[in-house]
């Protein structure tokens, strides 16, 4: 796979690194390797190259066509190590690493020995060895008792005592606490992705000055304020968007096309964060809401529309089927639906699954089949639904009447404009007809009203010959009103307004892009097959809707081939009440180490979508498990999970470095300092607006447009392309949308907005994003420095700037400050930027230049050149790391 391949040998290594005090054993220490790199040609179904099945250490000590393959206690005359040591195998793969083989040397040098007696054959049951079921990440959560620790005057909750003994084991102890302003910005970005107001931190600043009781009070005061903040949903609704693959349009093709309804599953998630809506049923009802409803789905209530609108989630995954509905495209759409419930709630990919058994977790190619027949019955591909006929109507048997009436309304002033048009064409006729050769009058007549398919040769001949009788029509009266003074165009023009001003009176049909299962008889459910090698054209054995088999041992879980009592299959809502019945392993432990990351900017599992054994082991295992456990047991609250971290000495540390620290723990796992986080691309945006005074409040609704500039560049704004596709660079006003939450900005798979590509905000061209990379690129100090957005939001910083701090320029830099920083310029810095800020407007002076604007009109006027010069320091400020970072 990749070089993560090395940490799934780490445990089978282990014996090398400690004079092999501990045996080597087959299950343990060699079965690893054999599985990743050999099973696929020796004894995965089936197959048996050289007739050599390695799947157990009986099997190869039997051997193949050239004998046995191991003699045990005797490596040397070993055939497999030759191989191995050779690089004859693995077949068409890399070489083993020196360790690896090397273990197999030491495993046969001692016997070849096994853990426990080998099965007599190997049946669906032994797909797995005890290892491989005692990983981590299965085991049951229990609540671990606290850790004894010696540093008690900075233990404040759990979590302290639990990093702190961690700490101490290894020499260390917490970093001193983090200043007010420092904590005050950590907990406003953290919660609400904004930075905090001068006035906020001025407040916060004298309740720390106030005492030690003062200043606890202020802070759980500050956190409940932004807990309360709609911006919290907005803020921690764009963590679960990533991890549900939200998007905008379908992608997997070319033409991208546009999910039109896709938003109200957006506003679905900041509603129910904002509500603090329990997790486990946040979970259920984006699993099986439509389930949860009563069939069938129309005079909806609000409760109802929340639940179907919450199975948005699984009409998330790229689907070009609207562009090409065939078997591939409806299976790649189906396999990543399947990414993203594993990666959301499994913290596990199973798609390796998809064509063979999974190479290094526990998890069998009938496993991945199990979970797709969950799914199946409402992807239904025998009768499959493209994206844009997935919609349930949100209009009620009341408002289709009342929209009835309306239209037949609209339709009377349809036909009475109809009517006047033939009045008005028939008028028009007899005049033309009128200055027509009188033989031809009548013929000409008659030509004119014989439909245009009918016309003989002599008509169309005729009316070529009266070429003002031929283009006579409803769409050319206006042509006719300027020679006979009339105005019968004008006349029809508002009887279509008036048609259109009636229509407009309708209840506005509104839609939920739904994963809504149909009712269906058992005889007709869709059968699920395991494909062989993952080929849709190759269905072998059917299965029937399950859970991976590895965690069937600890916990019974029944997901019904068909619930009776319900019309849908009832699978997926049984799914979903066994992942949240408190007893599986996986979900309470991968969501609190999401919500781990989002505040230390890495979770105590450094692999958030890979629980299995390529992906890292717990940092602090006991805490997630205590964590886990607590927050099942409180209520699945989000916000109660954030209060508890918030207030912990673990996240009040200060994130400055000293060389002990970072020789002991470079990587900062063992918590001994807060990690200095950078904004994403949204939050950086959104603060921006938010210091320029520009940002809209505004909650909720259809997304704010994107679009090409004639630079060709992705801005917001609506395409007015030309009929032949070219840009008009006509100017569209959104009304102040332009101005919203980035959470809000139409979010296209094959045009994101240029600022968020940079800052590595995730496109969805693949199918979720558990995890974004942090990236520090030259393109990102190049945008700050030259985008004409980032010059725009440094105008409107300036001019907020002025208005609030009037003329003098000692008070404009201490207001421009407080507002990018939360505190004021020292004396050093506020006597730099006066000389910049003077400098830049005497220059500006000597060269007069206009405010520039991304879109919209252009400016007639010079700009003052004390607000240019303003403007470049507010710029400048925009473009620092102290405002890209959080301390």
């Amino acid at each position: 796979m990749h070089t993560l391949r090395s940490v799934l040998l780490l445990t089978a290594l282990a014996p090398l690194a400690h004079g092999a005090a501990e045996p080597v054993t087959f299950e343990k220490h060699i079965r690893p390797i054999l599985k990743a790199q050999c099973f696929h040609c020796h004894g995965e179904e089936g197959e048996t190259k050289g007739g050599l099945d390695v799947r157990l250490a009986r099997f190869i000590l039997k051997g193949g066509d050239e004998g046995p393959a191991i003699v045990p206690g005797k490596a040397a005359e070993s055939h497999l190590l030759k191989m191995v040591r050779e690089g004859e195998m693995p077949k068409g793969k890399a070489k083993l690493k020196d360790k690896e083989i090397t273990l197999i040397e030491q495993w046969i040098a001692q016997g070849a020995k096994t853990a426990r007696p080998e099965p007599e054959k190997l049946g669906p049951e032994h797909a797995f060895t005890d290892e491989e079921r005692a990983w981590w990440a299965f085991q049951p959560i229990k609540k671990p008792a606290l850790p004894a620790a010696r540093e008690t005057a900075r233990i404040t909750n759990a979590i302290d005592s639990f990093v702190s003994a961690k700490l101490e084991s290894n020499k260390l102890s917490f970093s001193p606490e983090a200043g007010p302003i420092t904590l005050l910005r950590r907990l406003t970005f953290d919660l609400t992705g904004l930075p905090p107001t001068p006035e906020d931190a001025a407040a916060f600043a004298a309740a720390a000055s106030q005492g030690p009781v003062e200043y606890r009070q202020a802070y759980e005061a500050a956190i409940e304020r932004l807990l309360s903040s709609p911006a919290y949903g907005e803020r921690w609704g764009r963590h679960w968007l990533d991890i549900a693959g939200y998007a905008d349009s379908d992608g997997y093709t070319d033409k991208d096309l546009e999910r039109k309804w896709a938003y109200k599953y957006r506003d679905y998630v900041i509603q129910s964060l904002n509500k603090d809506k329990p997790f486990d049923q946040f979970v259920r009802e984006q699993l099986a809401g439509d389930e949860m409803v009563p069939q069938p789905h129309k005079n909806l209530s609000a409760d109802a529309i929340e639940k179907i609108t919450a199975t948005g989630f699984l009409r998330m995954a790229a689907d070009g089927t609207g562009a090409m509905n065939d078997k591939v495209a409806q299976n790649a759409t189906i396999a990543d639906t399947l990414k993203i419930v594993s990666t959301a709630f499994y913290g596990m990919t199973i798609g390796c699954a998809q064509c063979h058994d999974h190479r290094y977790d526990p998890i069998t190619q009938a496993d991945y089949y199990r979970l797709r027949a969950v799914f199946e019955p409402g992807f239904n591909a025998p009768k499959w639904k493209v994206p844009n006929a997935r919609l349930v109507s949100l209009q009620t048997d009341a408002e289709r009447t009342a929209a009835a009436k309306v239209e037949a309304e609209a339709k009377k002033v349809d036909a009475a404009r109809l009517a006047q048009t033939e009045v008005f064409i028939s008028e028009v006729l007899d005049k033309e007809l009128a200055k027509a050769a009188e033989k031809d009058r009548e013929s000409l007549r008659k030509a004119y009203r014989t439909d245009v398919k009918a016309r003989t040769p002599d008509q169309v001949a005729l009316l070529k010959n009266y070429p003002r009788v031929l283009k006579l029509s409803a769409g050319s009266l206006y042509l006719y009103d300027t020679t006979y003074k009339t105005k019968h165009a004008d006349t029809l023009k508002k009887m279509a307004a008036d048609a259109a001003s009636v229509r407009a009176t309708k209840p506005a049909e509104q839609f939920i892009h739904a994963f809504d299962e149909p009712p269906l008889k058992p005889e007709v459910i869709p059968a699920t097959f395991v494909f062989n090698r993952g080929d849709i054209e190759q269905p072998k054995e059917k299965v029937n809707p399950g859970d991976l088999t590895v965690l069937a041992g600890r916990r019974k879980v029944e997901i019904p081939e068909k619930n009776l009592d319900v019309p849908t299959t009832g699978r997926r809502l049984a799914f979903a009440n066994s992942l949240t019945d408190g007893q599986h392993p996986l979900l309470a432990r991968v969501i609190v180490n999401q919500v781990w990351k989002r505040h230390f900017g890495k979770g105590l599992v450094n692999t958030p979508d890979d629980f299995g054994q390529l992906g890292e082991k717990p940092s602090h295992p006991e805490l997630l498990d205590w964590l886990a456990s607590e927050f099942m047991s409180s209520g699945w609250s989000l916000k109660r999970l954030h209060r508890l971290i918030l207030t912990s000495s673990t996240f009040r540390q200060s994130s400055r470095r000293d060389a002990q620290r970072d020789l002991i723990d470079p990587d900062n796992r063992l918590l001994s300092r807060m990690n200095v986080l950078r904004l994403e691309a949204e939050t950086l945006r959104d603060s921006l607006l938010a210091v320029s005074s520009k940002l809209n409040p505004k909650l909720g609704g259809a997304p704010i447009p994107v679009t090409f500039s004639e630079e060709g560049q992705i801005i917001i704004g609506i395409d007015t392309r030309d009929t032949a596709g070219r840009q008009t660079g006509k100017y569209t006003s959104l009304m102040g949308e332009e101005y919203r939450r980035s959470i809000y900005v139409q979010a296209r798979r094959s045009t994101p907005l240029e600022m968020f590509a940079t800052f590595d905000a995730p496109a969805m061209t693949d199918a979720n994003c558990a995890s974004r990379p942090v990236t520090t690129v030259s393109p990102q100090s190049l945008l700050l420095m030259n985008n004409g957005y980032m010059r725009e939001h440094a105008q409107d910083f300036a001019m907020r700037v002025q208005q609030e701090a009037g003329p003098d320029l000692e008070k404009q830099i201490e207001r421009a400050w407080q507002l990018s920083f939360s505190h004021s310029p020292s004396m050093a810095d506020l006597q730099t930027a006066m000389d910049f800020v003077q400098a830049q407007t005497a220059h500006y002076k000597a060269h007069p230049t206009k405010l520039e604007h991304v879109t919209g009109p252009a400016e007639k006027k010079d700009a003052s050149p004390s607000l240019l010069g303003l403007t470049a320091l507010c710029h400048g400020l925009m473009s620092s790391n102290e405002f890209l970072y959080v301390d």
